[in-house]
């Protein structure tokens, strides 16, 4: 009888923290997608962000956009790089991107994020107090890496929001050995 309680306990202290976890989905990488691209590209550089829609309404854009840039700095991705939403008078070739839509239409794909065509779908799907974003990494018009990622949160002062963006960071320009590079590599066919 001691066993069960404490399994059914384990499993519901790990619901609980699996409830309030950042959840992080939709993950794919082009081909063409290479973590030491982006490190060089990025690692002592700015790197641009554009923000569209926002998770918090009773924030004007602006006001959100200022106090998210903090947050994305504080949990950035391994290189040592600067996010701006500044956008330079004639955009660079390559011109390397984050874009997060918030509140992003159910059939929007990355090619069309890539290309600047951002639809979002009505607010009032979206439950109140939830922070969720679909990401992605462009170069030039085409997408090298997406993924999506949502957490309960009340504010982009919320600890959550932090922990979400530092994963999100993680899995959208990971550094993993298996992006593009066949699964078994011993197992080729002659």
């Amino acid at each position: 009888m001691g066993t069960r309680l404490v399994l059914v306990a384990l499993l519901l202290v790990g619901g609980c923290a699996s409830a309030t976890s950042p959840m992080i989905g939709g993950t794919d990488y082009a081909p063409q997608y290479d973590f030491s691209e982006f490190y060089a590209a990025t690692n002592n550089r700015t790197f641009r962000v554009i923000v569209a829609g926002n998770p918090f309404p009773q924030l004007g854009q602006q006001e959100m956009q200022r106090r998210l840039l903090p947050v994305m700095q504080a949990n950035r991705p391994r290189p040592r790089l600067t996010f701006t939403y500044d956008v330079p008078a004639e955009l660079p070739r390559p011109d390397y991107r984050l874009v997060m839509v918030f509140d992003s239409a159910n059939d929007l794909t990355v090619a069309r994020v890539c290309a600047g065509e951002i639809r979002h779908r009505p607010r009032p799907l979206e439950p109140a107090g939830r922070f969720a974003v679909f990401a992605v990494y462009c170069r030039n018009d085409q997408a090298l890496s997406q993924a999506t990622a949502t957490t309960p949160a009340t504010g982009l002062e919320d600890p959550r929001v932090g922990q979400l963006l530092s994963q999100l960071f993680l899995v959208l320009f990971t550094d993993s050995p298996m992006v593009g590079r066949p699964r078994f590599p011993l197992m080729r066919r002659f």
